[in-house]
């Protein structure tokens, strides 16, 4: 593995969805999130989280230094009792040079027997939030299939009349997401996040949604990630003044697809000491 990151980075990333429920609400019946105030589209950062660590596991599998700590089937006391070391920190060490994860994001590994505190992640993602207000579209589906025997005698005795189970499902027609995202080399030093790990995390972004699709989902697609690069740990700039570079807006009154926007970054003039990336 390469060297523990030495430079701050602060990142846009930028992803739409066509007629699918990018991050269901459970608490309103799995209606695609949305800010009650002014209806802007919402996607929480543990959702696009779970996409880089889907990838990561995907890619690595569930191998030592990319394992991945917070996923179903596992128990996460079981996982941090098997860390070697007999002081805390160094079970917490232990643990950020074999989980991803955790590296990446932190984690709080203060339960079970052998408990190894909370480690702060250097990277850290905001809600996704999208640049025009969403429509929560809600569609009936039918099933022409039942799950009982005596259900389906029903259905033959009434013929097509009981032919079709119904269900509901939520969509987004189309909307443009704008995320913000932060690397902290202060953090990194801790966690022992390096660039190799920081290159898989722009890769996992590139390729979210490529390997997470389904049905209820849609049509996901990533559109850009612009990274700014400071050149020491500290920064040469507040990442407000950078993110405030790209600019988005809208070419239609009513956008259906991703061409229906412009999305353009400021170069000129940047901090010193400030790189701008285009990774996608």
């Amino acid at each position: 593995m390469s060297n523990i990151i030495k430079s701050r980075f602060d990142f846009v990333f930028l992803f739409d969805v066509k007629d699918g429920n990018p991050n269901g609400d459970p608490d309103l019946g799995n209606l695609p999130r949305a800010d009650p105030e002014n209806q802007d589209g919402l996607v929480s950062d543990v959702c696009i989280k779970r996409k880089v660590r889907n990838y990561v596991q995907l890619k690595h599998g569930l191998n030592s230094p990319y394992d991945i700590f917070i996923r179903q089937g596992s128990a996460l006391n079981t996982a941090i009792e098997k860390a070697r070391g007999d002081t805390l920190e160094t079970r917490q060490k232990d643990l950020c040079a074999n989980y991803y994860d955790i590296r990446t994001f932190g984690a709080v590994m203060s339960t079970g027997k052998k408990p190894a505190g909370t480690v702060r992640g250097p990277v850290q993602f905001t809600f996704a939030r999208s640049i025009d207000r969403i429509y929560q579209a809600e569609h009936s589906i039918t099933r022409c299939a039942v799950t009982k025997e005596e259900d389906l005698e029903k259905q033959m005795e009434k013929d097509r009349e009981y032919a079709s189970t119904f269900g509901r499902k939520s969509t987004v027609p189309y909307a443009l997401y704008l995320m913000h995202g932060f690397v902290s080399a202060v953090d990194a030093i801790i966690s022992g996040f390096t660039e190799d790990d920081l290159n898989l995390l722009w890769e996992a972004l590139i390729n979210a949604f490529e390997h997470d699709r389904a049905a209820a989902r849609g049509e996901i697609s990533s559109r850009k990630l612009i990274v700014f690069e400071h050149d020491n740990k500290i920064g040469r700039a507040r990442s407000i003044e950078l993110f405030e570079r790209v600019k988005i807006s809208s070419l239609n009154e009513l956008p259906r697809k991703y061409s229906d926007y412009s999305v353009t970054v400021n170069s000129a003039n940047l901090p010193m000491g400030v790189k701008l990336l285009e990774k996608l």
